[in-house]
């Protein structure tokens, strides 16, 4: 098994911007799943700080998917990449759009928690905690599924989607009786649909990075595929 991100692609200079390319994605999931964790640790411990801290660091999650294009564009535009270093432009590129974009869904559960924290709790915290826990193992596996080339990591991951989904469902129908037994608990509950609705997002972009890794290294899209049929 080669080595994690070793050199199988090119050599020389195109070399070195791949490896970039990789650092730069690699630094993206840490920033990416740092927020998350903020995230979700301002709405369990209700820290208006923690909260205020995760969108004040979205920023440079917002220039590290820029420069991942821009590193992308310049290898294409400067170089005659082979059929796996293009694959990996286009992996590299959708990577960094869904990183970015889980962390813009980190800010969102970061901005629902100060509005949670204006009132009482309105039920103890058990599901959306669950589904977070998903999502970042997602998240995590994901990439390492990139770094140490498991495409078959990459498929069980994307069965744990279907998993978030079931909670995010039950949990809808909790928060939907909530409020109709008593309207003074609508904008909680509301808030804690939206939280668990970003989760659930979340998780979707931590498929769709298994499924770019998939890809990469199989050279199969599996997109459209039914997770644990014949065909993946």
């Amino acid at each position: 098994m080669p080595a994690p991100f070793s050199n199988t692609y090119s050599n020389g200079p195109a070399s070195e911007q791949i490896t970039k390319i990789r650092e730069t994605l690699l630094l993206m999931a840490s920033l990416t799943t740092r927020n998350l964790t903020l995230a979700l640790r301002a709405l369990v411990e209700r820290d208006e700080k923690l909260a205020a801290s995760v969108e004040a660091e979205d920023s440079q999650l917002d220039e590290l998917e820029i420069s991942v294009d821009e590193l992308v564009i310049n290898h294409m535009a400067t170089h005659a990449p082979v059929a796996t270093d293009c694959r990996f432009m286009l992996v590299a590129s959708k990577i960094s759009s869904n990183l970015e974009r889980i962390a813009d869904q980190a800010v969102a559960i970061a901005r629902r928690s100060l509005e949670l924290n204006k009132e009482p709790l309105l039920k103890p915290l058990i599901d959306i905690p669950r589904m977070a826990q998903i999502a970042e193992g997602m998240l995590r596996d994901g990439m390492t599924a990139l770094i140490e080339r498991k495409p078959e990591l990459a498929q069980e991951i994307i069965r744990r989607d279907k998993e978030v989904d079931m909670i995010n469902k039950q949990l809808a129908r909790e928060l939907t009786s909530f409020m109709l037994e008593d309207p003074t608990t609508i904008t909680r509950a509301l808030n804690l649909t939206l939280v668990a609705r970003s989760l659930e997002r979340i998780a979707d972009h931590c498929k769709n990075i298994a499924e770019e890794v998939y890809y990469l290294y199989q050279a199969v899209d599996i997109r459209h595929e039914r997770v644990g049929s014949p065909q993946a």
